[in-house]
């Protein structure tokens, strides 16, 4: 049997991800882990077991161990109800202010912040809000798609995900046809210049952000990877960044946890800060 296939070795790297990520996988994700781990060891070139993990242990090629083990599934405008949410309902609260600060947390290759970015260009635009400028932290814990996501370029099949009606895409991305099905989408300047891409992981005793710093807080699909202990924790973290009155918009599996006593829900899985 390969190293890879045996049980202790799988445990090891389950409790190694777990101790310096944060991420969860339990026994029914093993089949994950080895396809995983197959591409890493063959790159890291470990002869054994008990080499791959000192090196790792050791912080050699850790955050290629990290890369390898984080899932990057997003979509442009995923969950669109709550990007009508941010336009229809939290925006027209801020035409008398100067702008706003959305933090994106776990912001993937990218797709998620830009379609922030596109949504309070378009507010702007609607809104006629000529000074007001829209800032946005895009963090994620994973190197590789912050690359990615600041090079802004993706192609997207338009059947598996169908681009919004309600917005002219065309004016916060060169876009062209490939196929029937699929688009090139590149973002333009006006799109990059709001966001600040940033490596962060949200298992972290601290955030480098200030008290009550955002206005929004975008943190959906993320928190499943963790135990609920953990999401407890990162929640609460999360959470006294948000100032009062803020927007909290989690995924539609998560759960607002122990802060439910501090928050109002509207609608699917959007809630507003009412106290600390």
């Amino acid at each position: 049997m390969n190293f890879t296939e045996s049980r202790a070795f799988l445990n090891e790297i389950r409790a190694l991800l777990l101790q310096k990520t944060g991420i969860f996988l339990d026994d029914s994700k093993d089949t994950l882990i080895l396809n995983r781990l197959r591409k890493l060891i063959k790159h890291i070139n470990a002869p054994n077991a008990d080499s791959f993990l000192a090196q790792i242990s050791h912080g050699n090629n850790e955050q290629e161990f990290i890369n390898a083990f984080t899932t990057n599934k997003t979509d442009f405008f995923r969950e669109g109800f709550q990007f009508l949410d941010l336009l229809d309902r939290v925006m027209p609260q801020y035409c008398n202010k100067n702008g706003i600060h959305v933090l994106c947390a776990a912001s993937s290759t990218g797709e998620e912040p830009y379609s922030i970015a596109a949504t309070l260009l378009y507010a702007k635009e609607i809104y006629g809000l000529q000074s007001f400028k829209p800032t946005i932290i895009a963090i994620d814990i994973d190197t590789d798609v912050l690359e990615w996501a600041q090079n802004g370029v993706y192609t997207v099949n338009t059947k598996i995900s169908p681009q919004p009606t309600w917005i002219d895409l065309d004016k916060y991305f060169n876009i062209k046809q490939i196929d029937a099905q699929q688009i090139y989408m590149e973002a333009k300047p006006c799109l990059k210049s709001l966001v600040t891409f940033k490596q962060l992981n949200l298992y972290h005793h601290r955030y480098p952000f200030a008290p009550q710093e955002f206005d929004i807080i975008f943190c959906r699909n993320v928190l499943i990877y963790f135990k609920v202990n953990d999401q407890k924790q990162i929640l609460k973290k999360l959470f006294s960044h948000l100032k009062l009155n803020g927007t909290l918009y989690l995924g539609h599996s998560e759960n607002i946890l122990d802060l439910s006593d501090k928050v109002s829900r509207l609608g699917q899985n959007t809630f507003i800060k009412n106290r600390d």
